[in-house]
């Protein structure tokens, strides 16, 4: 969903982000991705973290309470993307504002599958993942 109403490359960010849950193994999940302004990124940051100012991506996994019992269900989590961040990345890095989009997406969905990075070995399944949606990108010819 994109909040920001400014990000015209939905269907496209939606079809490589679906490609990219098959690849990951996470064929029967779903997945809930928002597009923020910098402003509503900030919100959320503080409300949720303590942090002020605004971050690139925001992940928020979905988990039955613990010692409960309830049916799984198919929500992954919820990944926020700040389309602002995004786009001062993107040039940043000499990339398409998507191709930015699809990192921050993939980086959500790697934290949503319980991983972290605390350090260099915790990364590379992170730039794995980062690498592996940008390929699918690619070969889907909506990422340089």
């Amino acid at each position: 969903m994109d909040e920001t109403r400014r990000f015209p490359r939905t269907d496209d960010l939606r079809r490589v982000t679906e490609g990219f849950l098959v690849d990951a193994g996470l064929v029967d999940r779903e997945l809930t991705l928002v597009l923020l302004d910098d402003a509503a990124m900030a919100a959320r940051n503080l409300a949720d973290r303590g942090v002020e100012g605004p971050t690139d991506v925001l992940s928020y996994p979905t988990f039955e309470p613990d010692g409960a019992w309830f049916p799984e269900v198919p929500q992954l989590g919820d990944v926020l993307v700040s389309i602002d961040t995004a786009e001062r990345q993107a040039r940043e890095h000499g990339h398409s504002t998507l191709a930015e989009v699809l990192v921050l997406t993939a980086h959500g969905v790697t934290h949503l599958t319980g991983l972290d990075h605390a350090d260099a070995a915790a990364w590379r399944p992170f730039h794995a993942a980062q690498e592996r949606i940008l390929a699918l990108a690619r070969a889907a010819g909506v990422a340089p």
